[in-house]
C-alpha cells in the first residue's frame, strides 16, 4: 500500500504518458503544466528511475522510457479497476444487481428462452444483460459474469466450460414441404446455402459448407453459392424465413428446433467442435454469492441441455 501515497503522482504520470505532454495532461487534470512536471519528478525520485526521455524542445514532447512503457498498461488497468469499484459503490443497492454479458445470438437463442426460471428462483436479484459481439473488459464495464465462445483461455480471468458445441444443417419445415426432396446431401443441389461469415472470420475451427459436404460425401453441390451473413442470429432468422439451409451450431438452434421453427433434414453427419461456451469472470467476482447463484443455475441448464441432446 506504500505506493498509494503517490496516487496523485501516478495520475499525473499516466495522463502525461497518454497525452504525450505536460500541457495536455495539465488541461485534463485541471492543474498547471508545472504541477504535472513536479508530480512526475516526485514519482521519479521515489522510484529512483527516469520515466520520460525529455527532448531538447522542452517538456511538451515526451517519450516514455522502456521501463515506463512496460509498466503503463498495468497502471491504466489499475485505474480502470478503481473506476469500476467506485461505480459499484455509487450504485443504489448494487448487491442486488447482477450483470452478464454474451453475444446477441447466445442471448436471444439460448439464454432468453430459459431466463424466466432463474428470475423465479432468485427474485431478490436484478439481472442485467449486456449484449455485445465484443470481448468486454469485465472490470471496466462492471460485468459480473460473461459467456464466451472459445478454448477457455482468457488470461487473468476464471473460466469454466458450460456447453459443448456441434454443427449440422437446419432448414425451415416449410422448405421440406414445398421444395424438392431433401433425402441425401446430394439433394442440396436444388437449394440455396446460407453462410455464417461471423464464425469463419474468427479464424477458429468452424467448419464451412465445403467441409460438411465433403464429410457427407455430397456430389455436384456448389459449396460456395448462397447468401453470406456476418451474424449467427441473423443466419438463423434467414433460415427460419425459408431463404435456404444454414450450417448452424447446436446451442444456438436448440430452442428453434424444439419449437419446430427449424428442423434437421439430415441426422448425419454432425461435426463436433473442440471449442465451446464458457463461463468467465474476474477472480474477485468468482466467489461472490450472487455470481455463484447465476453460475450454478447456468451450469444446471447446461447439464439439462446436454443430457437432452445425448
Amino acid at each position: 500500500m506504500r505506493g498509494l501515497a503517490y496516487l496523485n503522482a501516478l495520475k499525473a504520470f499516466e495522463a502525461a504518458a497518454r497525452n504525450g505532454s505536460y500541457v495536455a495532461a495539465a488541461r485534463e487534470l485541471n492543474v498547471t503544466p508545472a504541477a504535472v512536471g513536479q508530480q512526475v519528478r516526485v514519482l521519479e525520485d521515489w522510484l529512483g528511475l527516469t520515466l520520460f526521455h525529455r527532448s531538447n524542445a522542452g517538456p511538451t514532447r515526451l517519450t516514455l522510457t522502456e521501463r515506463a512503457n512496460e509498466a503503463l498498461p498495468d497502471l491504466q488497468a489499475g485505474f480502470d479497476r478503481v473506476a469500476a469499484a467506485l461505480h459499484r459503490l455509487s450504485e443504489n443497492n448494487p448487491s442486488s444487481r447482477l450483470t452478464i454479458t454474451a453475444t446477441p445470438a447466445f442471448v436471444s437463442k439460448w439464454l432468453l428462452p430459459r431466463i424466466d426460471d432463474f428470475q423465479a428462483a432468485h427474485p431478490e436479484l436484478e439481472l442485467r444483460l449486456d449484449v455485445s459481439e465484443r470481448l468486454i473488459d469485465l472490470a471496466k464495464a462492471g460485468v459480473d459474469l460473461a459467456v464466451r465462445y472459445g478454448d477457455g483461455d482468457w488470461p487473468g480471468l476464471v473460466s469454466e466450460k458450460l456447453l459443448n458445441e456441434e454443427v449440422f444443417p437446419v432448414c425451415s419445415p416449410a422448405l421440406l414441404t414445398n421444395g424438392p426432396p431433401l433425402r441425401t446431401a446430394d439433394d442440396l443441389r436444388g437449394y440455396d446455402l446460407i453462410h455464417d461469415t461471423s464464425v469463419s472470420a474468427s479464424g477458429g475451427e468452424f467448419p464451412t459448407w465445403s467441409d460438411w459436404l465433403s464429410a457427407a460425401g455430397a456430389r455436384g453441390v456448389d459449396a460456395e453459392r448462397g447468401l453470406r451473413i456476418n451474424s449467427s442470429a441473423a443466419v438463423i432468422q434467414a433460415v427460419i424465413a425459408g431463404q435456404g439451409l444454414g450450417l448452424c451450431r447446436s446451442v444456438l438452434v436448440d430452442h428453434d428446433l424444439r419449437t419446430r421453427l427449424l428442423v434437421r433434414p439430415f441426422v448425419l453427419p454432425t461435426m463436433q467442435l473442440n471449442q465451446g461456451w464458457h463461463l468467465v469472470s474476474l477472480p474477485s467476482a468468482a466467489t461472490s454469492p450472487k455470481v455463484a447463484a447465476l453460475r450454478n443455475w447456468l451450469k444446471k441448464q447446461g447439464d439439462l441441455f446436454e443430457d437432452a441432446d445425448s
